[in-house]
């Protein structure tokens, strides 16, 4: 993503070659801050208080979390506990655990004194086969979209419509994103797209980053409340729905931001195609029934009773907006059910959410 002309990924080595700089996604929309993480400790940080947020960009940060707890401790025992405290920090992401799990398999069988450039290395392979997935997931949703559109050209349409859920573009991943991978795209090869952006109550993640980067790359885009998208399928005016996932079961279940099942079941009645963009990391093949078998992470309630905004004056402030003593809850994710899903796009193809249609893109999981 170029942001004043300027490339960036979301994570990236700093200059010294030991500090770890991050976007703080705490800060969008209104300021653009990096921060230099330089410890075990300030990875924790970063992804329980969501400095970075999205389960591929999760997983980056941890493989740079081990890396930075490598030059505190790069004993065995040192491993297993900033495993224990990163894998500790968000329950519901699989990339996760996945990343963890990949840098123990690449650190434990080297000598101790290897450790730490071990470290460095697979992390940033990790972040560098992240961001060739998603381009390749981008490649093949940009067809869907592409198909979408020659056929509502050939019937008079002007443009294609797009709903997106939650934030899962560039700022989710380490570069381009998941859902809006596809989006970027066909943007660039001249489909004439516009994104409906839900605000993605209670965190307007939908509304503090998707718009802020669909804002940056130029791509025409509304915000819209969450509960507007139904009407919005009622009335011929969504066109598809792609949206991300933190976590796939190998039967096709989705586990993505809260009320991405409503979309889903809207989608359903309607007759609008659901689909889920999503790099094989985000599969969790341990795992059959989301519903029963996902932990569902919740999350402070002051994110529900409370919220940031920018005054008249331009100051950046948050404000309460529920009543003193009125208790809230607040769930992160739900589960949407793999029949509702018109299909998976990762980055080897496009399947059914079913068992066999994973299979068939992933046959070394059979």
């Amino acid at each position: 993503m170029k942001i004043d002309g300027v490339s960036y990924r979301t994570i990236w080595l700093a200059a010294d070659g030991i500090g770890v700089e991050i976007i703080d996604q705490t800060r969008l929309p209104h300021d653009f801050v990096v921060l230099t993480l330089r410890s075990l400790a300030d990875a924790e940080t970063a992804i329980r208080d969501m400095w970075v947020r999205g389960a591929p960009l999760i997983g980056a940060a941890a493989a740079y979390g081990m890396a930075l707890a490598t030059r505190e401790d790069a004993s065995d025992a040192g491993l297993a506990a900033a495993y224990a405290r990163l894998h500790a920090t968000r329950p519901t992401a699989i990339n996760l655990k996945w990343a963890l799990d990949e840098m123990i398999a690449a650190l434990s069988p080297l000598p101790v004194a290897d450790r730490v450039a071990a470290a460095y290395a697979r992390a940033a392979e990790i972040c560098d086969e992240d961001v060739a997935m998603n381009s390749a997931l981008g490649d093949n949703g940009c067809r869907i979209i592409a198909d979408l559109w020659e056929k509502k050209k050939a019937a008079g349409g002007e443009r294609i419509n797009l709903l997106t859920h939650c934030n899962a573009g560039w700022l989710a991943t380490v570069d381009w994103g998941t859902a809006l991978a596809p989006v970027y795209k066909a943007f660039n090869a001249g489909i004439p797209i516009h994104v409906w952006v839900d605000e993605t109550r209670p965190r307007n993640q939908g509304a503090s980053l998707t718009a802020r980067e669909l804002n940056w790359h130029g791509v025409p885009h509304t915000v819209i409340a969450d509960n507007t998208g139904g009407h919005l399928m009622q009335h011929g005016l969504v066109d598809l729905v792609i949206v991300g996932t933190d976590r796939t079961t190998r039967n096709g279940d989705v586990c993505n931001k809260i009320g991405t099942y409503l979309k889903a079941l809207a989608a359903k009645d309607n007759n609008v195609p659901f689909y889920v963009g999503l790099p094989s990391p985000t599969i969790d093949w341990t795992v059959a029934d989301g519903v029963k078998e996902i932990p569902i992470e919740q999350r402070s309630a002051r994110e529900q009773t409370h919220i940031f905004g920018k005054t008249e004056a331009g100051t950046v402030t948050e404000v309460q907006v529920t009543p003193d003593g009125s208790p809230a809850i607040n769930y992160g994710f739900d589960v949407t059910p793999a029949r509702l899903i018109t299909g998976l796009i990762t980055e080897r193809g496009v399947c059914p959410a079913s068992p066999e249609g994973l299979k068939a893109l992933f046959p070394e999981r059979g």
